[in-house]
């Protein structure tokens, strides 16, 4: 059995985020009320051809009077901070923007900003200001993943899985699967969020995705009841690692957490102290599950 690391050498900088929406490959498809699939069957209608074969007039409808007209809900503009420029926008996804006008480009980009901004402290501005930026620009990979990242920080997990599908199918970049595994988790399916760890592009994951989705995956196996193949699942080069890594407090603590529920009481609070000693960002509870069970 692994044997839990003590304060590893150093611990190295965080990467930095590469837009207000989170690097592709950490985190938040379409909103509800998308439009409903047309039926096998519901081709386009076929007018008769006149006899003398020329082409048949399609037949006038009335136009609606004005309180009748259909109107797609209007989405409210939040508010912007003051001290928030377009030019803040990373060079990448910048380049994303260039096929708007302008001045668009730019209204898409503060929202964009503000979004990745509000995200850890308040997830729904975020997504408020992410959903602005996709009735602007709904047709883009960029505002797609945002609207799909903050909807997944907000806990609206089928939002979330539809918008990152829609990364996914116009990008085709895979680097979503760890969050679209986890939404499916949210939704109660565990044996999809499995399905996709058997996913051809999983080999193409880098190794911070990957040990995402691991964590993932042994959730999974929890819901499922399967305690052991959780903890199994969880054993490798990456959590031998004694050099931090950006993702190891959170894989410490997945193994922790699974060992704990494997009924490894032991080995459990040996791998939470070891979570204490490297988690400085306190991205986990660790020291509160350490105090629980102490306490026992």
């Amino acid at each position: 059995m692994p044997t839990p690391p003590r304060r590893p050498d150093r611990r190295p900088a965080r990467p930095s985020a590469r837009g207000p929406e989170r690097p592709r490959g950490q985190a938040p498809e379409r909103a509800r009320g998308q439009a409903p699939e047309r039926g096998r069957d519901c081709g386009p209608e076929r007018r008769p051809r006149p006899a003398d074969g020329g082409a048949a007039e399609a037949p006038r409808r009335p136009r609606p009077a004005d309180d009748d007209a259909p109107r797609r809900p209007r989405v409210i503009e939040p508010e912007l901070p003051a001290d928030i420029s377009a030019r803040d926008l990373d060079r990448d996804a910048r380049a994303e923007l260039r096929g708007l006008p302008e001045t668009l480009a730019d209204r898409v980009a503060t929202h964009l900003i503000a979004a990745g901004r509000a995200l850890d402290d308040d997830p729904a501005l975020a997504r408020r200001h992410a959903w602005y930026a996709r009735s602007l620009a709904p047709r883009l990979a960029i505002v797609r993943e945002a609207a799909g990242i903050t909807a997944y920080a907000d806990g609206d997990y089928a939002t979330a899985l539809a918008e990152l599908r829609a990364v996914r199918r116009i990008t085709g970049d895979p680097s979503h699967l760890p969050l679209l595994a986890d939404c499916e988790r949210g939704l109660g399916r565990p044996d999809r969020a499995l399905a996709l760890g058997r996913d051809p592009d999983v080999k193409k994951l880098d190794p911070a995705a990957r040990v995402e989705l691991a964590i993932v995956l042994s959730g999974a196996r929890r819901d499922r009841g399967e305690y052991d193949a959780a903890v199994v699942g969880l054993q490798g080069p990456a959590l031998d690692d004694r050099q931090v890594q950006p993702w190891t407090a959170r894989l410490w603590y997945a193994y922790a957490a699974a060992l704990l529920d494997a009924g490894r009481v032991d080995d459990a609070r040996r791998w939470f102290e070891s979570v204490v000693d490297v988690d400085e960002d306190d991205e986990t509870d660790a020291a509160e599950r350490l105090e629980e069970l102490r306490a026992r």
